[in-house]
Formats: C-alpha cells, structure tokens, sequence
C-alpha cells in the first residue's frame, strides 16, 4: 500500500456536462476504480465536478484512469489499496482525506471471483473473495465513517450484484460476499443515518465488463448493459436533496431474462 497518492488538478469541468458542477467541492474515492465499473464510477462522478480518489490494487491502474481524469481536466488522485488489508485500508481512507481535505463519498466497488464447484474450491481462493468483497467493505466503511461521523455528513456507497439476491452453481464464494455485502449496507444504513451518513446497495445486473466478460467470453452481448448507466444512477443517488436516502438501488440491463 502506498499512502501518498499522486496529484495533478486541472482547470475544467471535464465530462458529463449536464451534470456539470452537481458534485463540485465533493470528494469521492472509489475502490476498484482502475477498470469496469470503477472506471465509469470515477469518470461520470469527475464529470459532475468532484474531486475523485481512484484506488485500486494496481497501481499502474489507478494513474492510467486518473490520468486520463485528468487530461479531461478534472482533479484526480491515484493510490494503490488491498482493501482486504486493515492496515492498507486504514491507510488508503487517511490518504484520500490528506489529499482532498475531506471524504464526502465512499464507494465500495472492489471485487473479485472464481468459477468453480465447491469440492474444487480451495480454501484460499474462498478466503480471497470474501476478504475482498466483504471483509473490504467492513474495513473501508469503518475508517470512512469515523472521518465521516466527525465532519458531520458523508455518503457510503456499496456495490452489490443480483447474486445477492438469486444464485446460480459454481459461485459459491461470490454469492456469499455480495449477499454480505447486501446485509452489511443495510446495517449500516440503519447505525450510521442518525450520525447524517447515507449508506446505500446498489444491485447491479450484468455490465459490459472485463469482470464479467473475461469469465464469459461467451455471453450474449446484447443482454448487458453498459457500466455507464450504473454510474449514472449511482450519480443520481449523491445527487438526492440533504433530507432523503436511498437505502437500495437495483439497475438491470432491460435484455436480462435471468431477473423479473
């Protein structure tokens, strides 16, 4: 873990002009932000004026996606985080606050899978799914809400998938991470309302993503949906007035027959 993000701001209200300027003066960091969904989190938020922290495991990942944040002059940080880690989680929230001043929005994206039945599944590879998925999830809304509880407002953003409401074989790993993760979000929703800090599931359906498109090389394109239209509607959730949350969000592809 490197606790000292990389940072070059520019003048300019980069993309997503509509949105232009509806998170400026936020700050967001983003785990899992160097590809897929996370890289369309930390593009459309930076594009509705935030500043925007893109962690991830790899660093190399982090600055190309914050790079490129940045050249569409929006202000981005890099850092490299093991969310699973207590250590590099502590450490990864305390170098966003150091480069921001603040952390108004946590967003919980980091995940990982394997494919395989339980006799084949290992004991590490279990462990390694839900130290990411939902042991990470713990840790980063832990250090994040005490920051967040002392500033007196905040946003926690947990991404979950329809695995956490239905199952298919040889996920056994994933599916318990994200119905955890499912589970985690709402208690946290009803521990940290009080303290003004809104925790919201986002259940997502299937994305054109290299998470799920590396493991399916098979699926049918045209029954996913863009990771865009996910970050959109994450974007519309930090976007509702000071007085309402939204505990559970679900965003579906329309082509998904696998979900009512």
């Amino acid at each position: 873990m490197n606790n000292s993000p990389s940072a070059v701001s520019a003048q300019g209200q980069g993309q997503g002009a509509a949105h232009a300027g509806s998170l400026a003066g936020k700050s967001v960091l983003v785990t899992g932000g160097g590809s897929g969904l996370g890289a369309a989190l930390c593009q459309v938020l930076a594009g509705a004026g935030a500043t925007v922290v893109v962690s991830d495991i790899r660093r190399e990942t982090a600055e190309r996606v914050a790079g490129l944040l940045r050249e569409e002059g929006a202000t981005a940080h890099a850092l490299d985080c093991d969310v699973g880690d207590p250590d590099g989680a502590r450490q990864a929230i305390d170098a966003a606050i150091s480069a921001c001043g603040r952390l108004d929005v946590l967003i919980n994206n980091a995940g990982t899978d394997i494919t395989c039945s339980i006799e084949e599944m290992n004991v590490t590879d279990w462990d390694r799914v839900i130290r990411t998925n939902l042991y990470g999830p713990f840790l980063m809304s832990k250090y994040a809400a005490h920051h967040m509880r002392e500033q007196k407002s905040g946003a926690i953003i947990n991404i979950a998938s329809t695995a956490a409401r239905r199952a298919w074989p040889n996920a056994s790993a994933y599916h318990a991470s994200k119905w955890g993760v499912l589970g985690l979000s709402h208690a946290l929703h009803a521990e940290l309302r009080p303290l003004n800090i809104k925790v919201t599931a986002v259940i997502a359906g299937g994305m054109r993503t290299p998470f799920l498109l590396d493991r399916f090389p098979d699926i049918d394109l045209s029954t996913l949906q863009d990771p865009r239209n996910v970050a959109e509607a994450v974007l519309a959730v930090l976007q509702m007035p000071a007085e309402t949350v939204i505990p559970e969000i679900m965003v579906l592809p329309m082509k998904e027959s696998s979900w009512p």
